[in-house]
Order: structure tokens, then sequence, then C-alpha cells
């Protein structure tokens, strides 16, 4: 489970995570908030792997030793950061490591050859492959750039592979199924429960994962 930490300037957003983020801003929520809420689902008896994603300022600005302790501490297992250059993970991959948290990398279709095989080498649970060029949110057909993406990565990595950005269709995932052993579904969910009565939310995403096929053939599921 992604938990989004918000962030003033999204760059790899679009609409719907960016007015979720200015939501969460408006409300105060802070990157110490999203550690006390993993802590209050492991509390709550979640099992499930629980992964922050969210942008490196607020990471920096609370400290990347102490984000990496805080993550241990609360039961999240890695971080996803777009704008985190596999050129400067250092820091942030040595905090990551020596608290036992992924540092998971992104790889997007214009990611070169070299860039790949650096992000498989640093990268830990798995490697997010960005399917499109531009913004998350849902589309209606599957990237046409996904496929060679995914068949380049393979190429230097046993770890598991999750294709993200654009994601909201069954027959997407069909295309994809074989492909790739995770999908990440964001933008759609959210307009869900933006859109859905308070207290039928938990029906309705309920509804539209079922639709999604949760139980495809892929190795890790729909996520």
């Amino acid at each position: 489970v992604e938990l989004g930490v918000p962030f003033s300037d999204p760059l790899a957003e679009g609409p719907t995570i960016q007015k979720s983020s200015l939501h969460a801003l408006n409300q105060g929520v802070t990157l110490s908030d999203c550690f006390e809420v993993a802590a209050e689902l492991r509390r709550r008896g979640t099992r499930v792997p629980l992964v922050l994603m969210g942008y490196y300022n607020p990471f920096l600005a609370y400290g990347l030793e102490a984000a990496a302790e805080s993550a241990q501490r609360v039961g999240v297992d890695g971080f996803i950061i777009p704008d985190l250059p596999v050129e400067e993970i250092g820091p942030m991959l040595g905090a990551c490591h020596g608290h036992d948290i992924a540092l998971i990398p992104l790889l997007a279709p214009t990611s070169t050859n070299e860039r790949i095989k650096q992000a498989c080498t640093s990268g830990r649970g798995f490697i997010y492959c960005v399917s499109l060029l531009g913004v998350t949110g849902a589309r209606v057909e599957a990237s046409p750039e996904a496929a060679s993406l995914v068949r380049r990565v393979r190429q230097n990595t046993s770890l598991p592979l999750a294709l993200g950005f654009g994601i909201s269709r069954r027959e997407q995932i069909d295309v994809l199924a074989s492909s790739v052993d995770a999908v990440v579904v964001g933008s759609a969910l959210m307009d869900i429960i933006a859109n859905a009565a308070p207290d039928q939310r938990v029906s309705k995403v309920k509804e539209f994962m079922e639709g999604l096929g949760a139980t495809s053939q892929m190795t890790g599921g729909t996520h």
C-alpha cells in the first residue's frame, strides 16, 4: 500500500493527486503525520507492506537519517521519491539501508540503459516502472511505451516490477499482466473516494478493485 506524502509542488502528479495533496497541506498534514498514519495501520493489524511516496524536500527537511529511523520504528517498508535522480541517491540510500528501508527507484520510457542498470543495482523491494511520458492520472488505454520499458528493465534485475501512472481500467491490466508483477492505481482510486458519499467509499473502492481484477494472473496481483 502506497501512502502519499503531500507536497506543494508535486511535479509528476496530475490534477487528481495535486488536488488531494493541496487538501492535505491545507489541513496541516506533514511527513510526521504520514508516519503516524502508518503506525496506526500497524496497530490495527495491517500486515501488507507500506511504502511512503513523496518528494525529496519533506524528507530532507525532516532529516534523512531521522526519516529512515522513523519509518523503521512505525513499520514503513520503503520510500518512493520521484524527484530524486539515481545520480544523487547516495545520502538517502545510506540512511535507508542503515534502517532496512527499501529505496524504490522509478524508471521511465526515457531512461537510458545505463540509468536502468544503476537503478536496478541500487534498488530494493521492487522497481517502479513509469508507464508513460507525462504526469499521473487515469487514462483509457495502456501506454505503448510500457512494454518496451518493462523488457529493458527485466534484462537488468530479478526484482519484481510494478507499473504505474495512468492505470485505471481492466483492459489496460489485461494487456500488461503477463509482463509485470503488479500495477499501481492511484488517481482513479482518489477520484472514486472524492466523489463517493462518506458512507459508501469503502464499498465503492471494493467494487472498483474487483472490476480491475485484483485476482489477475500477475505475480503480485493488483496493488
